[in-house]
């Protein structure tokens, strides 16, 4: 029976999630849905891996332009029409992704808060730097950290949007709501060396695949402060084009900024027992394709 049941793929980038995922869809009748926040954008392609699903439906990717903004919010209200939509059809939705708040929002119903953009505040919040915008949200809200990233403006600007015009934090902003599925959590977390090793490989086969050549056409295309290029792999580029660094640098850059990423998404699955113990964490594909045959069961 799958008319409430989800599957849930998450852990670092470049872990093996997409494979998983593609593997355990053609296995259980499943459909895919993305739970990454820069492959809803068109036109990004190289520098985020999109997967090719071949024949398997896959949904929520390429939504937005790369000018323009997509909320947590936005990303729930269609992730949970486009999940009962498949569920009705009698397959299996297999959530795959490593952005900690998207999946949060469907996995724990949390209750976005729907403050609009203040434009104004925003041009003057863009000027400031990263560290002062850091500061601020956490005069603000102390326990921010546990939910924002340190190293995002744009997400560190949105907190500060929201704890100035609600006047809470955003802990209290953001509430569990009452189970929206009946949810197995699959967490995917190989060796640090191991995980390195892939992040590498994985960047040198973005210059191969032309990673430059798609950056410069965007880049022209909506200039480096569309919110679609505030990615990584993107940034270091386009430093790149603007001669600040050398091709070689970028491609170091990226290495580097990747691996950083891949901790704070460990941290914020807390791999090693801390955060969320409903994840079960699997070594390989076959314990992951055991899991799901005894849920679909259950």
């Amino acid at each position: 029976m799958k008319d409430k049941k989800l599957v849930v793929i998450l852990g670092p980038t470049a872990s093996g999630k997409s494979e998983l995922a593609l593997k355990l869809a053609k296995k259980f009748e499943g459909e895919i849905v993305s739970a990454d926040s820069r492959q809803v954008y068109q036109e990004i392609e190289i520098g985020v891996d999109k997967l090719k699903t071949g024949k398997i439906p896959q949904h929520l990717v390429d939504l937005v332009k790369p000018n323009k903004q997509y909320t947590a919010a936005l990303y729930k209200r269609k992730a949970m029409k486009t999940i009962k939509e498949i569920q009705k059809r009698g397959r299996l939705p297999i959530l795959v992704g490593g952005t900690g708040l998207y999946i949060s929002s469907l996995i724990n119903n949390l209750k976005i808060p729907k403050v609009k953009p203040n434009y104004e505040l925003r041009k003057k919040l863009e000027k400031l730097p990263k560290e002062v915008l850091w500061q601020m949200l956490l005069g603000l809200d102390k326990e921010a950290g546990q939910i924002v990233d340190q190293n995002n403006p744009r997400r560190i600007i949105r907190a500060i949007e929201i704890c100035q015009t609600t006047g809470k934090s955003l802990k209290e902003e953001r509430q569990v709501g009452k189970p929206l599925f009946e949810i197995l959590q699959i967490g995917l977390y190989p060796s640090k060396e191991k995980l390195y090793q892939k992040i590498n490989q994985r960047v040198e086969q973005m210059f191969k695949k032309g990673l430059v050549k798609e950056v410069k056409k965007l880049y022209q295309k909506y200039g480096e402060k569309a919110p679609g290029l505030k990615t990584i792999g993107y940034q270091e580029i386009i430093s790149y084009l603007k001669n600040r660094i050398s091709l070689e640098k970028a491609k170091e850059l990226i290495k580097r900024n990747t691996r950083i990423y891949a901790k704070k998404q460990i941290q914020w699955f807390s791999a090693h027992g801390g955060r969320d113990k409903r994840i079960i964490w699997v070594k390989n594909q076959k314990e992951a394709k055991e899991l799901v045959k005894t849920f679909l069961k259950s």
